[in-house]
């Protein structure tokens, strides 16, 4: 098993949810979260003085998926959250030991 975490624009959240339940996967965690890339914020101008936007804000995506549909998961999440423009995003893969249902005990694939 593997966690996908994923870090796209707000926009982009209802068509990357829609792929991900039809990929078998409705069961999703979404978190508000504010940062930058290497590009850091952008520049902006308010009544005459000139600010940078520290912190833009975001929408992660996490998601625990089978080893065998990690690649179609990943490739349905960059296809639909890209525009081409900085601040796209990123997606991180992470190895999961175990995965525990709290309700049933149901342990491993049967969790997820």
């Amino acid at each position: 098993m593997k966690k996908v975490e994923a870090i796209i624009r707000y926009e982009k959240l209802n068509d990357v949810r829609d792929a991900l339940e039809q990929l078998g996967y409705p069961g999703i965690t979404i978190t508000d979260v504010k940062g930058h890339g290497k590009q850091e914020g952008p520049r902006r101008q308010w009544r005459g003085k000139e600010y940078k936007v520290e912190l833009l804000p975001k929408i992660k995506i996490e998601i625990v998926v089978l080893d065998e549909d990690l690649g179609k998961t990943v490739n349905a999440i960059t296809r639909i959250a890209r525009t081409g423009e900085v601040g796209d995003g990123k997606v991180f893969v992470i190895p999961v030991e175990n995965a525990y249902r709290v309700r049933t005990g149901d342990a491993g694939e049967n969790a997820i």
